[in-house]
């Protein structure tokens, strides 16, 4: 069996990308789940499988739209789920997705915890990815884990399906040791504003100087609007309205300097003045006046800073791209002797957990034994 064979239309997954991208259908998805109560029947009996992805991510869990899912969110569950469909039906026979039928025209009714697992043994040895590239990181295996986990078990607790999929995944957990090194000091990003100032690029200076001194997120730097950049009469500076994870915002005070790096990228690219230009327009552009992606930010970015080969590149086990530089945001707080709790805050995590691994690789070192050792122990040794 090379691949699953479904005759019904809506398992064929080509057809099912032209309707996940469609959320309007979400009130009718509503009414047909009133109607089965109304009915006293099962609320999902009469979904099919693309429906059910359609309101896993799109549904309404909270009062509060903003509350809910953001786009970005939904674009990567979205992704992650259609390409876990893709790949249980198109390498079925690697997989060994052993179905002698399909039940009630389902492919996620059909199949078994012993399915899943085989699915997970196969993306993380033997999936194309891992031919062609050697491996997944585990922080990727445990994002795709998540998702898919995540999922399983809403089809399961809502009862579209009776198997608990979900208990067929094995653990995948990210350890201390398997993260990439993304610590930046205050050294290292200085050697690059003056390698770029001294080369003569205001683009990629200002955006190191921008994403250090402000600790955005990639994405949260790409969307933001000129009517985001607000002027404080209180505290007399410029903050950012910015939208993060969620869709909660934040205010995110400028220092002078960081404001003269914005409007010099925007004089570099030739952009209108902040006081005339449209509100809703970028803030910041490619060279073609369109708004970054964060795909096309990242490349662009960790293209520029590897190219000047400065000697601390060199002993690096991670490229250096634009969220190494929120990491340098919490170093250089803690450095500062920020409290942890306003960094945290700063960043906009939710968790201090979250916090903690920025900075556990400075904590570790700083808290090291032989920092308080006494000097007359070994003399003139130590």
């Amino acid at each position: 069996m090379k691949n699953l064979v479904v005759n019904n239309k809506d398992l064929q997954v080509y057809e099912w990308k032209k309707k996940l991208k469609d959320s309007s259908s979400l009130l009718l998805l509503q009414e047909q789940l009133d109607l089965a109560e109304k009915n006293y029947q099962k609320p999902f009996a009469d979904f099919l499988d693309v429906e059910m992805i359609q309101w896993f991510l799109y549904r309404k869990e909270h009062l509060n739209r903003q509350h809910d899912k953001s786009s970005r969110t939904i674009k990567e569950y979205e992704r992650e789920i259609t390409q876990f469909v893709e790949q249980l039906v198109g390498y079925a026979g690697e997989i060994d997705v052993d179905l002698d039928y399909i039940i009630e025209g389902s492919l996620f009714k059909s199949l078994a915890p012993r399915h899943i697992r085989r699915y997970q043994e196969w993306l993380a040895e033997r999936s194309p990815y891992v031919q062609k590239n050697g491996s997944y990181s585990p922080a990727t295996l445990a994002r795709k884990t998540t998702i898919i986990k995540n999922f399983l078990q809403f089809m399961y607790e809502v009862e579209y399906i009776h198997e608990p999929l979900h208990k067929g995944l094995f653990t995948a957990t990210v350890r201390k040791d398997d993260r990439p090194n993304r610590d930046l000091g205050p050294k290292e990003v200085i050697q690059l504003l003056d390698h770029f100032r001294k080369i003569n690029h205001p683009i990629a200076f200002a955006m190191i100087h921008i994403l250090t001194t402000t600790g955005l997120r990639n994405e949260e730097f790409c969307n933001l609007k000129i009517g985001d950049l607000q002027y404080d009469s209180i505290n007399e500076c410029y903050y950012l309205d910015v939208l993060g994870k969620g869709n909660k915002r934040r205010q995110v005070p400028l220092k002078e300097k960081t404001t003269e790096s914005i409007r010099m990228f925007r004089d570099a690219r030739g952009l209108q003045e902040l006081t005339v230009a449209d509100k809703n327009s970028p803030l910041f552009t490619t060279n073609t006046g369109k708004a970054y992606t964060p795909s096309y930010l990242s490349q662009y970015l960790t293209k520029m800073i590897k190219e000047t080969s400065l000697p601390f590149l060199l002993h690096r086990s991670s490229s250096v791209g634009p969220h190494t530089f929120r990491h340098a945001f919490a170093i250089i707080s803690h450095k500062s002797e920020v409290d942890i709790y306003q960094i945290m805050r700063s960043l906009g995590h939710e968790k201090i957990e979250t916090t903690m691994i920025y900075l556990e690789k400075i904590f570790e070192k700083e808290r090291h034994a032989v920092h308080g050792w006494n000097p007359e122990v070994l003399g003139e040794y130590i």
